[in-house]
């Protein structure tokens, strides 16, 4: 058992935190902007809750953290109440967040002038995965400092994989935002086929999802996009949020993204259409209008 603290009790946070918990057992302190949400988590699940980062980092083993972007990423760590300025030295700070490479690089320096760790460590997989506990984490950071705090990881994930040093789990992050972005597209589109070609989609489905046209969001997402239904699962917002970090990465990096550019102004009609918090699979709203 090592004592943990979680930053950011969001729809990935809240459950993740209560994996570390009651899979992991571990000695979880909470920390969330809303204090009714982490009472909340403390009620249903035991453990403490701190009123500032800072507060909630002191002592502990390992601190999480999953919040929203890059400069909120930073005012819970280097803010006036951050976690940075208590952090224990020997200590593993552990970011979730969905956040530029940049920011992750800068607070894993700082973490290190200051006698602790940093891991980058952005999930995939969902509202679902993390509430199942079967996240993919892709973590940036040291070998030796990844192998201590994969098994405090593995409570909420399924894949824990170091990719490379600091930084590299969330350039990995936005390779996934970049796939799924296409995937998405290419679905919505083939499932607006079938029903204008007047098909059996369910049928249909079972066929090609035997074959090379199968993928996760074929499988889990089909049925949904068809009925219309989108108000689950990961925003639109969030999306859009995802891919401003891929596109000022590939203005760096020199690569191109004609398609996740593309997908990226459809993302931009369905905010139009009043879908900013659908679920990213309502491309085939915009289809369908």
């Amino acid at each position: 058992m090592a004592k943990v603290a979680f930053i950011g009790l969001g729809v990935m946070g809240y459950p993740m935190a209560a994996h570390l918990k009651n899979r992991g057992g571990h000695d979880v302190t909470v920390y969330n902007r809303s204090g009714a949400k982490a009472a909340r988590w403390v009620e249903e699940h035991g453990g403490s809750m701190a009123a500032t980062p800072r507060e909630a980092a002191a002592e502990q083993d390992f601190v999480f953290s999953c919040v929203g972007n890059d400069d909120d990423l930073r005012e819970v760590t280097l803010g006036e109440h951050g976690a940075f300025h208590s952090m224990k030295l020997g200590a593993v700070y552990i970011d979730n967040t969905t956040a530029s490479a940049e920011i992750a690089r800068e607070l894993a320096q700082e973490a290190r002038s200051r006698g602790f760790d940093f891991i980058d460590a952005p999930v995939s997989g969902g509202q679902a995965g993390a509430e199942n506990g079967v996240l993919s984490v892709m973590c940036g950071g040291d070998e030796t400092v990844f192998e201590r705090a994969k098994p405090v990881i593995e409570s909420f994930g399924r894949t824990v994989r170091l990719i490379g040093p600091s930084g590299s789990g969330q350039l990995t992050k936005m390779v996934n935002q970049i796939c799924i972005a296409g995937l998405v597209q290419g679905l919505a589109e083939g499932m607006n086929f079938a029903r204008k070609a007047g098909l059996d989609i369910d049928k249909a489905v079972e066929v090609i999802a035997g074959g090379a046209a199968s993928s996760w969001q074929l499988q889990n997402r089909y049925k949904t996009m068809v009925e219309g239904k989108y108000d689950f699962g990961f925003a639109v917002d969030w999306m859009r949020k995802d891919l401003a970090i891929c596109f000022d990465e590939a203005s760096r990096n020199g690569a191109k993204l004609p398609v996740t550019e593309l997908v990226d102004r459809y993302y931009e009609e369905i905010q139009k259409m009043g879908g900013n918090r659908w679920d990213t699979s309502s491309l085939m709203a915009r289809l369908e209008r």
